[in-house]
């Protein structure tokens, strides 16, 4: 693990994947911040000495700068542009897993559907009936797949497993904190529990298919929330 915080989970010559830590950006335009695309540049730098020209790192998809969790990124433009084929193809896997607020009793997978914008004034996405929303705003389905992982009842909070099918801003914060359950320390979407890193949402496991061999690669980590 790096000083950061950040683990290299897997590497070869196209392809990284990374954990990242709560609280820290896929990607920051302010250069004095760290964020993983710079780590990555630095990595690579590290290990080819002798590296002249500046490295490419393409960025693939992003984690909200509170979550934790696994992020792939490439070191080549066509594999870059296989991936995100990937991506909005609904081809690459990402599971997540949420402590939210409440007791949530939905022993089998469930869909969740929904229509969604994003505020950039605020910095929220809202669920939204597309009758009633603003009219400037640009509306999306968003769809995720939950069940419950373990209900602590004794705390009031329940631990889902999710599966995302679209890719929204902010979809799984604005979808759980609808439903009536924000994921424990989400002020922004309602939370009023408190939580000591980042929110309680990791990206734990990713799956895609490697851009140059055909194979598959599924990455996992461990986690664990404190209650």
């Amino acid at each position: 693990m790096d000083k950061d915080g950040i683990s290299i989970v897997f590497e070869d010559d196209c392809v990284i994947v990374i954990k990242k830590p709560a609280g820290l950006a896929t990607q920051s335009s302010d250069i004095r911040q760290i964020d993983c695309v710079t780590f990555i540049k630095d990595h690579i730098k590290r290990e080819n000495p002798t590296l002249r020209s500046e490295p490419y790192v393409g960025v693939i998809h992003r984690l909200d700068q509170p979550v934790e969790g696994l992020l792939v990124f490439t070191k080549d433009k066509k594999s870059a542009a296989e991936l995100s084929r990937q991506l909005q193809s609904d081809m690459m896997n990402k599971h997540y897993h949420a402590l939210v607020e409440g007791i949530v009793d939905v022993p089998s997978d469930t869909k969740l559907t929904g229509f969604i914008y994003r505020d950039k004034k605020s910095g929220r996405a809202f669920m939204c009936d597309p009758a009633s929303a603003p009219s400037d705003a640009k509306i999306q389905e968003a769809s995720l797949i939950y069940r419950t992982e373990k209900i602590h009842s004794d705390k009031d909070k329940t631990i889902l497993s999710i599966k995302l099918e679209t890719g929204r801003f902010h979809q799984i914060r604005a979808q759980l904190s609808d439903m009536g359950h924000p994921i424990v320390g989400d002020r922004k979407y309602g939370s009023t529990v408190p939580y000591p890193k980042g929110i309680a949402l990791i990206a734990d496991r990713l799956e895609f298919t490697h851009p140059r061999s055909g194979e598959k690669v599924e990455k996992i980590v461990d986690f664990s929330f404190r209650l």
